[in-house]
């Protein structure tokens, strides 16, 4: 069965608010669904496309754990201080399997 990812590119707004964000997504995304974080931050350049700070990727044991965690009811709560404290365009994703 393929990988499922959550891929998010953020544009921080407000660092000190968002920082709220990312320890309370921390437990629900990683803990809690078991996610791995492949990509969180670091260097990066977009090459095409509109241009964000931050990117980050997040893989799960299927597309369907990788949509469970970012409908988790908990998660969605916490997704309102990053609604508040940056942009961002999120995108659930399957791997590609052989």
């Amino acid at each position: 069965m393929p990988k499922g990812y959550i891929i998010g590119h953020i544009t921080v707004k407000d660092p000190e608010a968002y920082k709220e964000y990312v320890v309370k997504d921390t437990p629900i995304l990683l803990g809690k669904h078991g996610a791995k974080p492949l990509v969180r931050g670091g260097q990066g350049q977009v090459l095409e496309g509109e241009q964000h700070d931050r990117h980050v990727v997040f893989e799960f044991e299927s597309y369907q754990a990788a949509l469970d965690a970012y409908n988790d009811p908990e998660y969605q709560e916490v997704v309102k201080i990053r609604h508040r404290t940056a942009e961002s365009t999120i995108v659930v994703v399957e791997g590609y399997e052989e």
